[in-house]
């Protein structure tokens, strides 16, 4: 029996996943594709936003939420019954698509087709690693040797792993493929990214560039890698690890009131990242006047806002806010900021 192909899409909070998936649905060609969609956070931004796009040929009953967790700190539990019951339909889909939390290590995902439930019905195609240009320029996963050299001087005892450092080389270092979005954000002729990149890319995996996640839906599907079979191949600075500890950082929802003055709202929650160091902060408006919701999106201090659809009859219009970032973040003092009160 021909086995499913699974494609992995990981990459750190922000890199553009959503906007990737949501063009490869746009472009399907005619493929039934299924997707399982995993986040940080207590908010289904990823879903609302897919499912917001009224794609032609994508059912509701095609995306399903994992939001009981990273994915794959819960593989056993969420998981393995949310792809067997894929694989179950009577009319299972021609591909699999899951977008993994931004904080996920792809490695324990990819070992689960390797289950008994699994292996003998569905493959790992590739997995897809998408990164953001600009972020990794900036130097945003990597260590400052000058900083930590500083700070051990005063107390050798510390602790300064970079959890973001170590989500960087996992998530590149299991890639069969690497997506280096908002490359219309880098310099000509910048060579940082590739430089962040080649210590931890295994040999052969091709990079390739985009913008807003467009890339035909053929660069990424039929990998044909079958990565469960190469596990040992991709190494992860948790292969020693039972299990993977998200204890680096945190998440908490913001729930606001009608929003009068969009641009107010995302002065404030740029001056919220520069004072806070935020990682994320994403979710939907409610804009008095306006009968669509606006989607707000923020990596950094770079924001977008747009309209995706109208607000359903069976909900009621709100304005709320998921922010990500590192544990012990002041969470009464970034809700001041947002509120501006």
């Amino acid at each position: 029996m021909n086995r499913i192909p699974a494609t992995v899409v990981t990459g750190f909070l922000g890199a553009g996943k959503t906007s990737l998936i949501r063009h490869l649905l746009e472009n399907a060609g005619g493929r039934r594709v299924a997707l399982i969609i995993n986040e940080f956070g207590d908010l289904g931004i990823d879903r609302g936003i897919i499912e917001g796009c009224a794609i032609l040929g994508c059912q509701k009953d095609d995306v399903v939420e994992l939001a009981n967790g990273c994915i794959c700190c819960t593989v056993a539990d969420d998981f393995l019954p949310t792809i067997s019951a894929l694989l179950d339909r009577d009319e299972p889909p021609d591909h699999i698509v899951i977008e993994t939390s931004g904080l996920a290590l792809p490695k324990p995902l990819i070992k689960a087709f390797t289950w008994p439930e699994v292996r003998a019905r569905a493959t790992v195609d590739g997995v897809v690693t998408v990164v953001d240009a600009a972020a990794v320029a900036a130097g945003r996963f990597a260590n400052d040797p000058d900083a930590i050299a500083a700070a051990q001087a005063e107390d050798p005892s510390l602790d300064h792993n970079n959890p973001l450092e170590e989500l960087f080389v996992d998530q590149v270092s299991c890639a069969d493929l690497i997506i280096v979005n908002k490359a219309d954000l880098l310099p000509d002729g910048d060579r940082s990214v590739e430089a962040a990149l080649a210590p931890h890319r295994r040999a052969g995996v091709r990079t390739v560039a985009a913008t807003h996640g467009q890339l035909d839906p053929a660069v990424l599907l039929g990998l044909d890698t079958e990565a469960e079979a190469s596990l040992d191949t991709r190494p992860s600075i948790h292969d020693d690890a039972d299990k993977h500890d998200h204890d680096d950082f945190d998440s908490f929802t913001v729930a606001l009131g009608p929003v009068d003055d969009a641009d107010a709202l995302e002065r404030r929650l740029i001056d919220a990242v520069a004072v806070h160091d935020i990682f994320r902060i994403k979710g939907f408006a409610h804009v008095p006047g306006k009968p669509r919701r606006l989607v707000v999106q923020g990596v950094g201090s770079r924001f977008q806002r747009y309209f995706d659809r109208d607000w359903a009859a069976d909900e009621t219009p709100r304005t709320e806010l998921v922010v990500i970032g590192r544990t012990g973040m002041d969470r009464a003092g970034i809700e001041a900021a947002i509120r501006d009160a």
